[in-house]
């Protein structure tokens, strides 16, 4: 035999012969287990167990319909800028399906254009439904005028979204967020304790729930000090020279010590203007960024910023897939997770 040989994988009826039972009754085990005594069931899976058998995904797709693949879509990479979280959070839902029994199927996001239409976003959603190569989706662009989860919701598609219905307080379906307003308060009121009194927002300026969102966790701490805000609040791009451009005018205008910024993109900004004017952060100016990047994590003196729980995001979207596939009852109520403020250099 060549070294190169396999030995074959065990087939049901391995299982079959080892466990003392018909091969139907195997399948029922691994397809329908309420069907089986619990004597039987336990010695089917210690079978199972000692041959590593794996059942056949592809036959159990044809009998049950259920492909187990969850579709995801992946929206083109942003140029210059330090967010790198989908990473992080694809790789937490991954690892949270797998233990589900799931895989992760991704699919295209479009062309990441200017000109991308509402088509263009729904394009990859309507050829998995249309195709059946999914049991679900989940949803992670809910942004204000972001077709997908009306478009699916009104074809009935099984999904779960990460981020709250912003633009529909009627909708039914499940979903988990990540409280951002609280997040920006952590980090406000850290620069409140560290004794500043003038804390600038550096934010998004496009119309958005999420920057909105952010932005008032930064005006209810500072209007709750009494601190100044006129003056303070600039909102850009979010680009890394955006940040840097911004920046340099609030410390020329509104001179403040400390600036909160809605990303790490923004604060890596605000390093650069720093850097610049040879002004040391934390000790001259103190930064705070949203989202804790590996960038955040390397830069000299490390850059303090918001920890979104995305570990715990990922967890509950598969639970929540679990109990919508399971037609378990809903309140619509979703989860609303809260973030942590990771300390670092920047902000003293």
């Amino acid at each position: 035999m060549s070294e190169y040989a396999r030995t074959p994988p065990p087939t049901l009826a391995d299982v079959a012969e080892r466990a003392g039972v018909s091969r139907q009754t195997v399948s029922n085990a691994v397809n329908n287990p309420d069907l089986l005594r619990a004597e039987t069931l336990a010695r089917v899976q210690d079978a199972i167990q000692a041959l590593g058998y794996r059942p056949n995904r592809a036959a159990r797709h044809l009998r049950t319909r259920a492909s187990q693949l969850i579709g995801l879509r992946m929206s083109p990479a942003q140029e210059f800028t330090a967010n790198a979280a989908m990473d992080r959070f694809v790789h937490a839902l991954v690892e949270e399906s797998r233990e589900a029994g799931y895989h992760v199927l991704l699919f295209s996001g479009g062309p990441g254009k200017p000109e991308t239409t509402a088509a263009d976003l729904v394009r990859g959603y309507d050829e998995l439904l249309s195709s059946t190569a999914v049991d679900a989706f989940i949803v992670t662009d809910t942004y204000l005028g972001n077709p997908q989860t009306r478009w699916l919701s009104e074809r009935r598609a099984p999904f779960v979204a990460f981020g709250r219905p912003w633009a529909d307080p009627d909708a039914t379906h499940r979903w988990v967020d990540v409280d951002g307003a609280a997040g920006v308060a952590l980090a406000t009121q850290h620069l409140v304790d560290r004794g500043h009194e003038r804390i600038a927002w550096l934010g998004w300026s496009e119309t958005s729930f999420i920057a909105a969102d952010r932005q008032a966790g930064w005006e209810r701490v500072v209007a709750a000090s009494g601190r100044p805000t006129d003056g303070l609040a600039v909102c850009v791009v979010d680009t890394v020279d955006a940040g840097r451009d911004a920046s340099a005018a609030l410390l020329d205008g509104a001179a403040p010590t400390a600036i909160v910024c809605a990303s790490d993109t923004l604060a890596v900004g605000v390093l650069h203007t720093l850097a610049q004017r040879g002004l040391h952060p934390g000790r001259d100016v103190a930064v705070v960024g949203f989202d804790d990047s590996q960038v955040a994590q390397v830069v000299p003196h490390g850059l303090t910023s918001v920890r979104q729980p995305l570990e715990q995001v990922a967890l509950e979207l598969v639970r929540a897939l679990e109990s919508l596939l399971a037609r378990e009852p809903y309140d619509g109520s979703g989860v609303l997770l809260s973030p942590t403020l990771a300390v670092r250099g920047s902000s003293g």
